[in-house]
């Protein structure tokens, strides 16, 4: 890890003060490029990742692929009703198995030379491999991914020994019931690519310190005098009613918006009959990939049509305010003018939370490679 370990991560840095005398993370932290390689390794690859809902492999063979930090994933349901993930990698020279986001399959079929793997992984076909000496298929099957599902929601984690999954997301389902997050249904998928690092993202969904500025919109929708923090072990929840004669959707109603932000890179927006999963992928230093999945619990009449086209088109006006806001702090985190700040104690609580579960999971990393260095 010396090699990827960035700079700017001394035990001062590092170092946890209390929320009303902490200083913001250093903008090094969003800007220098060994940081990309780092975050993938130490947080992204070690940490639980949502990759779909159980949903979407209704039946065996059905697949959705994607990818976690950095690397290519296929999850399947198999013949046997299991579901399973691997890496969508083929072990002959690199091939992808799968190319589309979803689909299905009898067998995955590697798209450069044709190897075909069972649903279980197993190596099956190899063509035109005769004459190659001490070659044995069984050496050769698909790496597995550890897979677990949660109320319907699939989580994959590539390396480490995370915290159980139950105890990351322990009391979400009691908080928002009688939402229900296994009646779900995938209903579309937006992605948007940012011009910002990773955090600069994350950084801005975890307050609302920001909205009176840059939503208008919702403003006019959200009880905005109700808005309050909580954290918890592993994530943390703004919820806000809303507005009293208001107006659009939800308006007048008597129910809340929860926004949970799971570290380091998932954020599930719960209200009432739709969950909007947001991940937030590195894609370089000063880029990421947001995917939008819309999950509602029904799709199909007329009243639901209308609520899911209002849905998804507020929902878009609120992302592209927020891809603007992102982009020009980025540029400002670049600006020889800025280092750190401070936090607001009363409306950044969410964004303190993050910035502290993330030097505790960088002090994790260097203090593991310590004990294992010479």
């Amino acid at each position: 890890m010396t090699e990827t370990t960035p700079p700017d991560l001394d035990a001062e840095t590092l170092a946890i003060q209390p929320l009303a005398r902490a200083e913001t993370i250093p903008s090094s932290w969003y800007v220098d490029p060994s940081f990309h390689l780092f975050d993938r390794e130490v947080l992204f690859a070690r940490t639980w990742q949502f990759v779909g809902h159980e949903t979407q492999l209704a039946e065996p063979g059905a697949y959705l692929s994607g990818t976690v930090a950095g690397n290519p994933l296929v999850v399947v349901r198999g013949k046997d009703d299991v579901i399973r993930a691997f890496y969508n990698v083929c072990r002959h020279r690199g091939g992808p198995l799968v190319t589309d986001a979803c689909g299905r399959a009898s067998v995955f079929k590697c798209q450069y030379h044709g190897w075909t793997y069972r649903l279980d992984g197993m190596l099956r076909g190899v063509p035109r491999f005769d004459h190659t000496e001490l070659f044995d298929k069984r050496d050769f099957g698909l790496v597995p991914v550890r897979v677990e599902r949660w109320h319907g929601l699939l989580f994959v984690v590539l390396d480490g020994d995370p915290p159980p999954l139950t105890a990351v997301l322990d009391g979400i389902p009691e908080r928002t019931a009688p939402f229900r997050f296994d009646a779900l249904q995938l209903y579309h998928r937006d992605t948007y690519e940012v011009a910002c690092n990773w955090k600069v993202y994350v950084d801005n969904y975890l307050e609302g310190y920001h909205v009176p500025l840059v939503h208008p919109e919702l403003m006019k929708r959200l009880d905005y005098r109700s808005y309050t923090t909580e954290t918890a072990p592993w994530y943390s929840l703004q919820h806000s009613g809303f507005r009293s004669g208001g107006d659009g959707l939800y308006a007048g109603t008597d129910e809340a918006a929860y926004y949970y932000f799971i570290f380091p890179n998932l954020m599930l927006n719960i209200l009432p009959g739709r969950l909007q999963a947001n991940v937030v992928e590195p894609l370089a230093p000063d880029r990421c990939l947001v995917r939008f999945d819309y999950f509602y619990e029904e799709v199909d009449s007329v009243s639901a049509q209308q609520t899911i086209a209002e849905d998804m088109a507020f929902s878009d006006l609120v992302q592209q305010e927020d891809i603007g806001i992102c982009e020009h702090v980025q540029r400002g985190l670049g600006s020889r003018a800025y280092d750190r700040g401070r936090f607001s104690v009363e409306m950044e609580r969410g964004v303190y939370h993050f910035q502290c579960l993330l030097k505790a999971a960088y002090q994790h990393a260097l203090s593991i490679h310590s004990q294992r260095s010479p």
